[in-house]
C-alpha cells in the first residue's frame, strides 16, 4: 500500500512545522498557536514535524495543538536521526548549511544518532513532546547531507543497519503505518531506492521538486520512486521562501541570479493573474509521483493562502509559456498534462 492510500482523503496539502521551531525568527507563542490552529481550521490534518525543529520546539507546540482533537482525525509524522539532550548547547552547533536555521530555539544540544537505540529514543522523545501515543510515519532526517563530504557513507551506513531496520520492524508491527527518509538531496534517496534490503514506504523530499529547482529530481528520482511505488511527499514547495514573498533560498539570502528568475515568473503568473503560489504548489503536486505538499508558515494568514493557492485556476496558457520560456523543464509534468 502506498503513501497515498495511507492519508485521509484529500489530504494532498500538510502543513510542514519548521517554522514552529523558530526558523530564522523569534515566533510567540500566541503566534504560533494561532497558526497551527488556523491550519486545522482550514482543513489541515497532515502535519510533519522533527526534533531538529528549533531542538523540539516546534513537537512541544504542534503537541498542544493537536491534543485539542481526536488523534484518529489528523496523520503525523516526525524524524529521527538526531536526538535533542536536555543539556544546554554551549558553543557553536555543526550543522552545515541549517546550522544557523533555529538560532531562535531551545538553546538544547542536539547530537546526531542513526542507530537503532537512537531511533526508538528519539521516538519515545518525540512521543512525550508531541504528547500522543503513536506516530504514522517516520522519516530518517538529513541522513548523508553532506554526501561530497568526508562523513556520509559512515552515516549512511550506521542509518542501513540501524534506523532503517528498526523502522522496517515498527512498520511490519504495524506500530507505525510506514517510514522513509526526509532529506533535501536526491542521492541518499537514491541509494536507499538501490538496497535489496529494504522497502521504504515513502519519501520526504524538501526542495528539490520545486518550480526553482526540479532538473535532477526530475530526471532520476521521480521515475526510480515512481516505479518502484514509493510516493514522494514534496517539503519546501516555496524553496524556503522565495516564491512566496520572502528573501531566503536553501536557507540563506538568495543570490542575484535566483532572484532574477523569481522576478520572472512572477511577472508571467501577473500577467496570466496568477498567484505565484498556487503556482508553485500546483507545479510540485503535478508529477505522478507526488503524494502530498506540506509548506510551511509562521503567521495565520499565511495557512489561508497556501489553501486558497491549492483551489486556485490556473489558465493553460500560463503553463504552457512557463514551459515555452524554459522556466520549467520541458519535461515536467504540468497540472494541463493530466
Amino acid at each position: 500500500m502506498s503513501i497515498k492510500d495511507k492519508l485521509p482523503a484529500g489530504a494532498v496539502l500538510g502543513f510542514g512545522t519548521a517554522p514552529m521551531g523558530n526558523m530564522f525568527r523569534n515566533i510567540p507563542e500566541d503566534e504560533a498557536a494561532a497558526t497551527l490552529a488556523a491550519a486545522w481550521d482550514a482543513g489541515t490534518r497532515l502535519f510533519d514535524t522533527a526534533p531538529f525543529y528549533g531542538a523540539g520546539l516546534a513537537e512541544i507546540r504542534l503537541g498542544r495543538e493537536l491534543a485539542k482533537h481526536q488523534r484518529d482525525d489528523y496523520v503525523l509524522s516526525t524524524k529521527v536521526g538526531r536526538i535533542v539532550l536536555d543539556e544546554v548547547e554551549t558553543g557553536a552547533r555543526d550543522f552545515g548549511e541549517k546550522g544557523g536555521l533555529f538560532q531562535f530555539g531551545r538553546p538544547n544540544k542536539i547530537v546526531y544518532d542513526y542507530s537503532a537505540d537512537g531511533t526508538l529514543r528519539s521516538i519515545e522523545d518525540s512521543l512525550k513532546r508531541l504528547g500522543t501515543d503513536r506516530l504514522d510515519f517516520v522519516w530518517i532526517h538529513d541522513i548523508a547531507q553532506d554526501f561530497y563530504g568526508d562523513g556520509w557513507l559512515a552515516q549512511f551506513e550506521s542509518a542501513r543497519t540501524g534506523a532503517m531496520v528498526a523502522l522496517s520492524r515498527l512498520r511490519d508491527e504495524g506500530v507505525i503505518k510506514g517510514w522513509g527518509l526526509g532529506v533535501n538531496r536526491v542521492e541518499p534517496i537514491e541509494l536507499t531506492l538501490a538496497l535489496a534490503d529494504v522497502q521504504p514506504d515513502g519519501m520526504l523530499l524538501a526542495g528539490r521538486y520545486t518550480l526553482l529547482d526540479h532538473a535532477t529530481a526530475l530526471q532520476r528520482l521521480m521515475p526510480a520512486a515512481q516505479a518502484q511505488g514509493v510516493d514522494i511527499i514534496i517539503g519546501g514547495p516555496y524553496s524556503s521562501g522565495i516564491l512566496a514573498g520572502g528573501s531566503h533560498f536553501e536557507y540563506a539570502a538568495a543570490s542575484p541570479e535566483i532572484v532574477a528568475r523569481v522576478e520572472r515568473i512572477k511577472a508571467l503568473a501577473a500577467r496570466h493573474d496568477v498567484p505565484i503560489k498556487a503556482a508553485a504548489l500546483q507545479f510540485s503536486l503535478a508529477h505522478p509521483a507526488s503524494a502530498a505538499v506540506i509548506p510551511g508558515a509562521s503567521k495565520p494568514d499565511r495557512i489561508a493562502e497556501d489553501h486558497a493557492a491549492l483551489r486556485a485556476h490556473i489558465p493553460a496558457a500560463f503553463w504552457n509559456e512557463l514551459r515555452a520560456e524554459g522556466l520549467v523543464a520541458a519535461n515536467a509534468p504540468l497540472p494541463i498534462d493530466r
